[in-house]
């Protein structure tokens, strides 16, 4: 057998338990270049199977818990095993795995992001695995009675079906798809375990064989899309929720209408059966839940309470109580789970917690336990006998839409807008270790970090509102930072390294002193919002840009205002300094950018031209100006726009030299986020709102490359920087990555993946040191090895 033989990597382990060579066999999955290469000739469900040949080690299940956590990614991208490891196992204390670590750290040869931090979800703890397959929010997920099987339902059309246990995806289900509204909204499962039915936005329900994976047939007669779908406990019928307000009763063998229910006054979007089979329970946009006979079609009654729709219902396994998720993701007035009797249809009790509208809830088959779901981006787990939530699991990046609890109680399956689903272990109620550099909060984003030029602090936007100081030797957070009112949108460090100016939603800045973490100087004076800030090269000035279509310049020594500078007639978005401080440029929402003398204030010239090309697709009259960026000589301005067009200007003569354009045939282009140029002043490399990335010669004006790779982003990517050797280009984006690119090549050369959107990232002077921020309130620590 050679040594890429597909046999010997797929059954190796197998072999060596059978020939009693089980401590080779250990050594084997405690050696990367081992792993590496069984993951490159496998694939990483394989590779997670073979430590089941050795139970009886006890710290193997570490190695074995941070695979499986990082599945999901492996299976996409297996060049980043080696960083996944370290991100998630670098708490263990244990000899064997830190031995594993320090010689994976010495053998690793090609280039790496490596973790400086365990700033990974570590094995042992709530989390197990997350599914990664659909394309768009997932927002239904079942499980079938056998425990077997996960079944989940998408914004992409589609229906995927997982292996519980191994949370490998088996197969795809399409049939919703030939719809132009064909997302699903609801599934269910048949007693037998082998049927699925889905609901959809294009108002027709699909029963399906799980077994010879195809379509039996479609349930038509909803005006609305289908919201909700319950099966009778002994499979015979199907129950469906519309936005046409009412209920349906289907015949599964036939798929024969039986009858319809009539009453609620707005769309019904959850629907239950209670064990017996007897009685039917719906939520509605109406604020209401109904209950009804299934024999008859009878309304029974009607329960009150909520104050805002009921977007879920679930029944206990006694069939004596309905537990009720309510909210509205606008107005967010009812954020409540309800307990009612249903025998007399009285409120028992409330459950609060969420700080968003509740989207789902399951009760554990025992009966003890509700879990629920919410906007917040939480689990939450709550104990129905004494109303007390026992646990909060956090792990999504965006709105979790459908939550089941697996037969045995064991697990919670969640599904997302974040486009995952995640399975949790409902035993475990402790993390093992908390994460460094994590805030834990529900809305604990990091929104900006910069790095001191000495490459000795961090400073890190950490919940809109606060600043917390690192030290990037040690990585500790040496102090936080608070004071602004509203949301902090900028940060500058100044040149000496000694100060951070801050600007705020508030309309102000605030000079901050980062050796005491003191705020020396709050700046007033804007009437909205600041959208830019720039420091001058010689570190006496500081200038700021508004939605009150106005720049300031300060005095940073004394923080008053020397003057405003007037002439945009809407808000200023970008702004950037000369090397020799005596120029500054300003570009705009009115498709201009202007040169200032610094010292006069007054206004030399105004750059136009942004406003003749093709709308965008948020504006259609407005092709404001995104970024502007100066070329290290001083002698050329680059602006971008929303136009999907840079421009090249002379400073001196206030003429556009050259345009160098996105090539796009869209009607409405995405825009141009922000622009990156080399230290040499020779390439520039703009990033692109649909998530791409190109690189220009400035000397030949000739494209040299098109960077396409990250796959989500409103915005396309967090940003783009070049090391300071020139050598290669970072991005990363809200698909959780950051990748880094070899300018010569233009091939990903390293990538690394968070576990929620990527926001911002920062180089250290080293070029070798990044810094980066997650919408989870996560910071990472990262060194780029063997470049």
């Amino acid at each position: 057998m050679g040594a890429n033989d597909g046999y010997l990597f797929q059954h190796l382990a197998h072999h060596f338990v059978a020939a009693g060579y089980a401590t080779e066999l250990q050594q084997l999955l405690l050696d990367l270049r081992w792993l590496q290469a069984k993951l490159d000739n496998t694939n990483i469900t394989a590779l997670i199977a073979d430590y089941n040949y050795l139970p009886q080690n006890k710290n193997l299940p570490w190695l074995q818990g941070a695979l499986r956590l990082s599945a999901h990614i492996l299976a996409k991208d297996k060049t980043q095993l080696a960083g996944q490891i370290f991100g998630r196992l670098l708490y263990f204390q244990v000899p064997e795995i830190q031995a594993f670590l320090e010689q994976a750290k010495q053998t690793k040869t090609t280039i790496w992001l490596r973790p400086l931090i365990p700033s990974l979800t570590p094995p042992g703890g709530r989390l197990l695995y997350t599914l990664y397959g659909h394309t768009q929010r997932v927002k239904a997920v079942v499980i079938t009675p056998n425990g077997k099987q996960v079944i989940s339902g998408s914004d992409d059309k589609t229906l995927k079906v997982w292996n519980l246990e191994t949370g490998e995806e088996i197969f795809t289900l399409i049939g919703h798809r030939n719809s132009q509204h064909g997302s699903i909204n609801t599934l269910a499962v048949t007693p037998n375990s082998k049927q699925v039915i889905s609901g959809s936005l294009d108002d027709t329900l699909k029963v399906w064989d799980l077994e010879t994976r195809k379509e039996l047939f479609t349930l038509t007669g909803h005006r609305k899309p289908v919201n909700a779908v319950a099966v009778t406990p002994n499979g015979k019928q199907v129950i469906s929720g519309s936005d046409d307000k009412t209920l349906k009763v289907w015949d599964l063998e036939t798929g024969e209408e039986l009858f319809t229910l009539f009453g609620h006054l707005d769309e019904v979007n959850a629907v239950a059966v209670t064990p017996n089979g007897k009685q039917v329970i719906s939520g509605s946009d109406d604020k209401t839940l109904k209950v009804w006979d299934l024999e008859t079609g009878e309304e029974l009654f009607t329960l009150f309470g909520h104050r805002a729709r009921v977007n879920a219902v679930a029944v206990t396994p006694n069939g004596k109580q309905v537990v009720s998720a309510s909210g509205h993701h606008i107005d967010r007035g009812d954020r409540t789970l309800k307990v009612w009797d249903l025998e007399t249809g009285e409120e028992l009790f409330a459950l609060f917690g969420h700080s968003d509208w509740v989207t789902g809830v399951a009760v554990t088959p025992n009966g003890k336990q509700v879990v629920s779901v919410s906007g917040d981006k939480t689990v939450k787990v709550w104990d129905l006998e004494t109303t007390e939530e026992l646990f909060t699991l956090t792990g999504h990046s965006n709105w979790i839409e459908g939550v089941v609890v697996t037969p045995d109680g064991k697990q919670v399956i969640s599904a997302s807008r974040d486009k995952t689903l995640k399975i949790w272990n409902l035993e475990t109620t402790e993390e093992l270790f908390p994460l460094i550099g994590r805030t834990n909060s529900t809305d604990a984003s990091v929104s900006a970090i910069v790095i001191t030029p000495d490459g000795k602090q961090v400073i890190s936007i950490s919940g809109h509102k606060t600043l917390k100081v690192w030290n990037l030797e040690t990585i500790e957070e040496l102090f936080t930072l608070t004071g602004h009112s509203d949301w902090i949108s900028h940060l500058v460090i100044t040149p000496d390294g000694k100060q951070l100016i801050s600007g705020s939603r508030d309309n102000t800045l605030k000079i901050w002193n980062l050796k005491t973490g003191k705020e020396l100087f709050t700046l007033t004076g804007h009437s909205s919002f600041i959208r830019a800030i720039a420091v001058t090269p010689n570190g006496k000035q500081v200038i700021s840009v508004s939605g009150d279509n106005t720049l300031k310049i300060w005095n940073l020594e004394t923080g008053k205002e020397l003057f405003t500078l007037t002439g945009h007639n809407d808000q200023v978005d970008a702004v950037a300094v000369t090397p020799n401080s005596k120029q500054v440029i300003s570009g705009s929402f009115d498709e201009t950018i202007k040169v200032w003398n610094l010292k006069t204030g007054k206004e030399l010239f105004t750059f136009s031209g942004h406003s003749n090309g093709r709308s965008n697709w948020i504006k259609e009259d407005k092709n404001w100006v995104t970024d502007v960026v100066l070329t290290p000589d001083g002698r050329r301005v680059i602006s971008a726009s929303m136009n999907e067009a840079l421009k090249v200007w002379d400073l001196k003569t206030g003429k556009e030299l050259f345009t160098l354009s996105h090539g796009s045939d869209s009607e409405y282009p995405w825009g141009i986020s922000n622009i990156a140029i080399t230290p040499d002043g020779k390439k520039v490399i703009c990033l692109f709102g649909n998530r791409t990335l190109k690189v220009w010669d400035l000397e030949t004006t000739e494209e040299l490359f098109t960077f396409t790779g990250h796959s989500d982003g409103y915005w396309g990517t967090a940003g783009v920087a070049v090391t300071p050797n020139g050598k290669q280009v970072i991005s990363a984006s809200e698909d959780n990555t950051l990748s880094v690119w070899n300018l010569s090549s233009g091939k990903v050369i390293a990538s690394f993946t968070g576990e929620s959107a990527l926001l911002c990232f920062a180089i250290a002077p080293d070029g070798v040191t990044i810094v980066v921020g997650e919408s989870l309130g996560q910071m990472h620590f990262w060194r780029l090895e063997r470049v």
